[in-house]
């Protein structure tokens, strides 16, 4: 399956506040980052973020340093027109996590809420663990939030893998110390369905 063309299609047939994922603001995302990083000028990137209100929340909480990559740019456009000339003041990528190369030791905290459950292929999931190993700092943060075990099995017309925390933890597993885990229940906007989310947050302890 083509990723991009499948999420392109996606963002072109619906208002993105419309879409099943979408949150007004990400609260839960927002409080843990803010628990974690308290140094405004840290580096965070938001995975997948692409129509997220979370990195123009960020900059209204005062941090500095704000990436968002998403494999849709019709996504990006909607972000980037949505924050207007603040825009400016994040640094956007289109690509695809699975095959992307970001710079050594770059990042402070890495936010994924809803990538790494679609990645159903174990070659995958270890390209993406493999990215955050080399992209992440020692000593930085990884949140990622995946449908819980009674969560949803298909999103968006793909299938996607379902989590506890510890089958989470094991897909990233040592050099990872785990901090704990937090479910959250989401209500699509059209109140049709509730989803159960798990939070995880991870501490890398690479050399």
């Amino acid at each position: 399956m083509d990723t991009k063309r499948h999420w392109e299609k996606i963002y072109s047939e619906k208002s993105v506040d419309a879409m099943s994922w979408f949150q007004p603001h990400a609260i839960r995302s927002l409080k843990l980052i803010q628990r974690l990083i308290s140094d405004k000028t840290a580096h965070i990137i938001d995975v997948g973020g692409g129509a997220s209100t979370l990195p123009g929340d960020l900059l209204e909480q005062g941090y500095a340093n704000i990436a968002v990559l998403d494999v849709s740019a019709a996504a990006l456009q909607f972000a980037r027109k949505r924050l207007g000339k603040a825009e400016s003041n994040i640094h956007w990528l289109e690509g695809d996590v699975t095959n992307l190369s970001l710079p050594e030791n770059s990042v402070d905290l890495w936010h994924d809420r809803a990538v790494f459950h679609f990645l159903t292929a174990k070659a995958d999931r270890c390209r993406y663990v493999d990215t955050v190993l080399k992209s992440v700092r020692p000593g930085g943060y990884v949140l990622i939030a995946t449908f819980a075990e009674d969560g949803p099995t298909k999103c968006s017309g793909l299938p996607v893998r379902r989590y506890s925390a510890q089958r989470l933890y094991a897909e990233f597993n040592s050099p990872f110390e785990f901090l704990g885990h937090e479910k959250e229940l989401h209500q699509t906007p059209d109140g049709s369905a509730t989803w159960t989310c798990a939070t995880r947050a991870s501490l890398p302890m690479v050399n």
